[in-house]
């Protein structure tokens, strides 16, 4: 989320010594990001401070995983348990198959007994019914037990997706922001209950700074996206640094002149918002005063 603070510091001295010095006037403000929780439960630790600086993605907190984590463990013992109950295939049918095997052999002596006339038509026709009734088995015992195992299967798959999602809430209760920056804002405490949604720190990205200013149509014709252009931060009594910055950003639509903004033609009806990217020293802060040269 871009947060800056629109509201412009009285300028009025500035504007009266230097009309013919600056172009655009307005104040600087930072990428800030509000870190909330996301998920229910009392905080556990909390390091951060007001000030200090947190890197991005590092975890400066965590909330209570206690349940979340028994759950998982009783989803991983449901899940071996229903992967230990998958059958062995080739072991149940082995008995058929070493039946049928025997009962081919059977064939293959009767045959030639037949052959030598030792042996009946009826004993072959015999062995080659029971041979089709096994085969016949064998292909009933393997598909219940192809559809026994899909079934098994798609119970784990489920038991699975349970263990990601809570594994995706304990991964939640950790506390981390999404960018380095400075805390300006703590919002909670190491014991305090808290829900999604609830904010928990602020943090802010100020090694890049961004002077929003107003121009008026008159002046877009002498400014685009990527010119470089002479950044004044005033401090007040006469306090003032300059600063290369760079124009990052042009609104595409013109807005009413905000009260408290004072462009080279004062009040005009319309103007364009506009962000000049600048590199932080340390000294700028979010809200100061500042202008164009």
């Amino acid at each position: 989320m871009k947060q800056g603070i629109i509201f412009l510091s009285a300028l009025a001295m500035v504007a009266c010594n230097k009309s013919s010095d600056f172009a655009a006037m307005g104040t600087f403000e930072a990428t800030t990001i509000t870190v909330s929780a996301e998920s229910t439960g009392k905080i556990e630790a909390f390091s951060v401070i007001e000030g200090g600086e947190v890197k991005a993605n590092s975890p400066v907190g965590i909330i209570d995983t206690i349940q979340l984590g028994l759950q998982r463990q009783q989803l991983e013992r449901q899940f071996a348990a229903i992967v230990g109950s998958k059958p062995n295939v080739q072991k149940q049918v082995k008995t058929i198959r070493e039946q049928i095997a025997k009962q081919e052999k059977e064939r293959t002596r009767v045959q030639n007994l037949l052959h030598d006339g030792a042996a009946t038509q009826k004993q072959l026709d015999d062995i080659e019914s029971a041979i089709a009734v096994l085969n016949s088995q064998l292909e009933s015992t393997l598909s219940t037990l192809a559809g026994s195992t899909t079934s098994i299967e798609e119970n784990a798959n489920a038991v699975r997706l349970q263990i990601a999602q809570v594994s995706d809430k304990i991964k939640k209760c950790q506390i981390s922001s999404p960018i380095s920056g400075t805390v300006l804002v703590k919002y909670a405490e190491a014991g305090e209950f808290v829900a999604p949604g609830k904010p928990l720190m602020k943090v802010a990205d100020l090694s890049k700074m961004y002077l929003r200013v107003y121009y008026t149509s008159e002046q877009l014709a002498d400014v685009r996206i990527g010119d470089t252009v002479t950044v004044v931060a005033d401090f007040g009594a006469n306090a003032q640094r300059e600063y290369s910055g760079i124009i990052s950003w042009i609104a595409a639509e013109s807005e009413f002149t905000p009260k408290s903004i004072q462009t080279k033609e004062s009040r005009a009806n319309l103007v364009y918002a506009a962000k000049i990217s600048v590199a932080n020293d340390g000294y700028l802060k979010i809200g100061l005063s500042g202008y164009v040269k």
